[in-house]
Order: C-alpha cells, then structure tokens, then sequence
C-alpha cells in the first residue's frame, strides 16, 4: 500500500531518496530538478549512491497525495514563522 503524505505551502521537508540500480548514477542535480519540477523550492540533495537525502520547502498549495516510492522518512523540518 502507497504511503500519503500532505506538503503544506512554505513548508520545509527533508526526505530519503531511494535510488534503483541504473537509477544510482543519476546527480544530486538530476534529482533536485525533478523535485523542482513537482514544485519544491530551494532544493538540496546530499550523497551519493542509492541513498540521498533531500530537502526541499513545498511551494504549491496543501497537497495530499502519494509519496513518490523513491521517498521514504518524510518529514516537515520547519514551517511558517
């Protein structure tokens, strides 16, 4: 069963990214333009190997929905002032 998380606008979430077997060899900026591409800003990645780890401040509106399944340990690490 998928994972559902919600993401809240100007909120900061830090993840572990799971990579596959070919997927391994992809950059820490490869994965960071996909998170900026499904709408997080400010966007760091650390590691390498099958193993990152992410942060990254949700930029949309609140969204519920599916945890991508390269994502895993999602939690908010800040939020509104």
């Amino acid at each position: 069963m998928a994972t559902v998380f919600t993401v809240r606008k100007g909120r900061r979430y830090r993840a572990t990214v799971t990579l596959g077997w070919v997927e391994q060899i992809a950059t820490n900026d490869v994965i960071a333009e996909r998170l900026s591409a499904a709408g997080f800003a400010d966007v760091a990645i650390k590691g390498t190997g099958r193993i990152r780890s992410a942060e990254a401040t949700w930029e949309g509106p609140d969204t519920t929905a599916e945890l991508d399944a390269h994502l895993s340990d999602v939690i908010e690490v800040s939020g509104l002032a």
